[in-house]
């Protein structure tokens, strides 16, 4: 699928008012993620998987997310190689991350492995990080291809987790909307 290139090196990030005590990007409340980035940065959307990651990517001008592409994942450092190259292709200094968070509001291991990922991340790279509750994205999506696209099973499974990824960027991005925020 994605071509695996060689690891970026880690550039230091220095237009963030939010950083905490250590030299690494915290983890940002969604609402101060805009703030964090440089100016006509987009962000970059992940959906989780245990076998795949899918990454979304939006506009510059953070309103629209659009699918990107489907990371198979092997090892983490590889995993993350893709991750970043394609990140630096498309201007992205930032992620949303979709949180696996349980019907009844609570986090299980999905979630924690969700947040080990990040925090792993940032020690290979200074970005902000803000998270987003992923409840149902991946039903939705399947629903949307199955009702709308009249998809396959296998072409369902080969877009799924990157639709699900761009589902839940737009979600955060529209949070973000001034009317949102009001």
């Amino acid at each position: 699928m994605a071509e695996r290139l060689r690891l970026c090196v880690p550039l230091p990030f220095d237009k963030c008012a939010h950083r905490a005590e250590s030299p690494h990007m915290p983890v940002l409340d969604l609402p101060a993620l805009p703030d964090a980035l440089p100016r006509g940065a987009c962000v970059a959307g992940l959906d989780l998987g245990s076998k795949t990651i899918g990454v979304a990517v939006s506009d510059t001008s953070l309103m629209i997310a659009s699918p990107l592409a489907l990371i198979d994942r092997t090892k983490f450092t590889k995993d993350v190689e893709v991750l970043f190259d394609l990140m630096d292709r498309r201007g992205a200094a930032g992620l949303v991350i979709g949180l696996p968070v349980n019907m009844d509001g609570t986090e299980g291991p999905r979630c924690q492995s969700a947040r080990a990922f990040a925090r792993h991340l940032v020690r290979l790279r200074d970005l902000p990080i803000a998270f987003w509750d992923e409840r149902l994205s991946s039903a939705a999506v399947n629903r949307m291809l199955i009702d709308e696209a009249d998809s396959t099973r296998s072409r369902r499974a080969e877009v799924v987790d990157k639709l699900a990824a761009a589902w839940i960027l737009q979600g955060a991005l529209d949070r973000l909307r001034p009317s949102s925020l009001a």
